[in-house]
């Protein structure tokens, strides 16, 4: 099945859908626009049932096929929101509201989907139910969480749940995946190193939370170096470093550190939880201070199941020619929460030579359009074939 010549048709309009979006994003659960729009098209389809509302502002659209005597129901998935970025592309479409920015490409991940939705609800040409969820609040905010919590699995039916992300520096158009671990959990912390400030010219007189906190940022990578097995990918991070003072002769009280670790299984996530907690409160104390310790833990693994890995594989080498055995990536991905729930498969389509994503100068690459529309269609019409 290579791309489809009704996406090539398609092209200019989805592209003018793309730029729209990319022209008026919205952050997290705030995509009341782009929400409504994506509701309005499904309807304009002809979708047989558009439910808004979902995991607060989560769009679903169900497109049932010729028969549904199969009685399979897929989900496909697309995120809505975009990222706190001031966008430096200069382009004419570029975002009207300052400090926000679809510098992840979920503008085209959207268009995407509409497109396939579009010719879903023209062909018809599978047996069973495709269902296209529109999904907020990828961007930190748990989106794909929430929309479980809704019920939307069990609501709709769904049996098995397919995403796909673009990813830069991947030819354009190819395709790349993996069954297992794909993406991180990315869990994050904060520790509050309390000392007792003073005079620079008498440290003796102080519990110097600056060097206390600087030997708590260098032992934590011994989790990586010391404690993990050499064969478990985990990355601890220690992002921000800040001091309650900023004079240069005055010892602060206390020093605050935030970070993150990532990981890529539920024993690796433990251990680094666990050692992160010991290793900071025994190096405090051996110096005679104290550390307030806040876990936040973030989104789990995302893991593709191996069947519908290699389903999705089968479809894109239909479309581009072949797919590559992706990496792994200690990104995270909040499709982590919606595969926890249902077997499922996360493939990347390449964005080719662009700026990476979460950069004010990335851009979506609209030449994506036709391949990444034609693998949302293959997955259904080849995972429910008409009889």
């Amino acid at each position: 099945m290579p791309i489809k010549n009704r996406f090539a048709e398609l092209q200019g309009e989805i592209t003018k859908w793309r730029r729209d979006l990319h022209e008026n994003p919205e952050i997290l659960f705030e995509t009341h626009r782009t929400s409504a729009l994506v509701a309005e098209k499904l309807r304009a389809f002809g979708c047989d049932e558009v439910v808004t509302g979902i995991g607060r502002t989560g769009v679903v659209g169900v497109i049932r096929g010729r028969t549904d005597s199969a009685g399979k129901v897929i989900g496909l998935r697309a995120d809505m929101d975009a990222l706190p970025i001031l966008e430096a592309t200069g382009l004419e479409y570029a975002s009207k509201t300052p400090g926000a920015m679809h510098a992840c490409g979920h503008d085209g991940h959207t268009a995407m989907l509409l497109g396939a939705a579009q010719y879903l609800a023209e062909t018809r040409n599978f047996d069973g139910t495709a269902v296209v969820i529109f999904q907020p609040a990828e961007e930190g905010g748990g989106g794909g969480r929430e929309m479980c919590a809704d019920g939307m699995m069990e609501r709709f039916g769904i049996q098995e749940v397919y995403g796909m992300h673009n990813w830069p520096g991947m030819p354009l158009g190819s395709f790349g995946i993996r069954p297992g671990a794909f993406f991180a959990a990315t869990d994050q912390f904060e520790v509050k190193v309390k000392g007792r400030g003073g005079h620079a010219a008498k440290p003796m007189q102080t519990i110097d939370p600056i060097v206390v906190a600087s030997q708590i940022v260098s032992a934590l990578q011994s989790i990586v170096s010391r404690n993990a097995d050499p064969v478990e990918r985990i990355v601890v991070s220690v992002t921000s470093f800040e001091s309650s003072s900023t004079a240069f002769n005055v010892i602060p009280g206390h020093v605050t550190l935030r970070g993150t670790i990532r990981t890529m299984s539920d024993a690796g996530r433990k251990l680094g939880e666990e050692r992160m907690k010991a290793i900071t409160t025994s190096t405090a104390q051996a110096f005679g201070a104290s550390a307030e310790i806040s876990w936040m833990p973030g989104y789990p693994a995302m893991v593709n199941s191996e069947e519908q890995t290699e389903f999705a594989a089968e479809v894109a080498r239909g479309v581009a020619g072949d797919c590559a055995a992706a990496e792994i990536t200690m990104g995270g991905e909040d499709f982590a929460y919606m595969l926890e729930e249902r077997p499922g498969a996360y493939i990347l389509v390449g964005n080719g030579d662009s700026a990476d994503v979460h950069n004010a100068e990335y851009n979506f690459n609209d030449e994506v359009i036709p391949a990444g529309c034609s693998w949302w269609a293959g997955i259904v019409e080849q995972r429910m074939p008409v009889a």
